[in-house]
């Protein structure tokens, strides 16, 4: 549990990518603003068993381009494998959908009433000097590819993440997302 209790302590809290953004900005390329607010929601999870020792995390995504802001929240649970950090992604609790599921909105649910999503890969994260590095592909659909990689350190979480229909990307930046911690 120690090395999962220091990988959500680098996961969690509210990052930006605005230094990125800027840079990005300057040389006129097409790249979003983007956020990610992770925050763990065991307390909002009734009925935990007893020798639960996983972490369920609430994580709000928020991408601006173009002038616009969507929402792209996700529950994820967290737990220490042998080889490293298990990220399982579960569907949205019932009654909340992308634009209303946030840790604040959150309302008590019950952990057998969670179900794990049936569509994405869970992804292996393995530490190397400090960073946490891994990630999962994913067929969401036969021609719809999901394809992840992270790498986390106290410093940064990059996010790589492309979507491809018949091996064509539809989804997704060539450079990585860079955020950084802003609370």
């Amino acid at each position: 549990m120690n090395k999962l209790n220091g990988f959500m302590d680098i996961l969690t809290g509210h990052f930006n990518n605005s230094v990125q953004f800027e840079k990005m900005k300057q040389n006129d390329l097409n790249f979003p603003y983007a956020e990610h607010v992770n925050t763990i929601c065991n307390d909002k999870i009734k009925n935990l068993p007893n020798d639960f020792q996983g972490i369920f995390m609430v994580e709000e995504s928020y991408y601006t381009a173009n002038g616009n802001t969507h929402a792209t929240p996700h529950l994820f649970l967290f737990t220490e494998e042998e080889n490293g950090i298990k990220l399982t992604s579960y569907e949205l609790p019932a009654g909340y959908d992308k634009n209303t599921f946030t840790y604040k909105a959150l309302e008590p649910v019950d952990y057998h009433e969670l179900k794990p999503s049936e569509k994405f890969t869970p992804a292996l994260y393995v530490e190397k000097d400090g960073v946490w590095e891994g990630g999962s592909t994913s067929m969401f659909s036969p021609v719809l590819k999901f394809t992840l990689f992270e790498r986390f350190s106290k410093e940064c979480l990059e996010v790589s993440e492309s979507m491809e229909v018949n091996g064509k990307k539809t989804f997704g930046y060539d450079e990585p997302i860079f955020y950084k911690r802003v609370i």
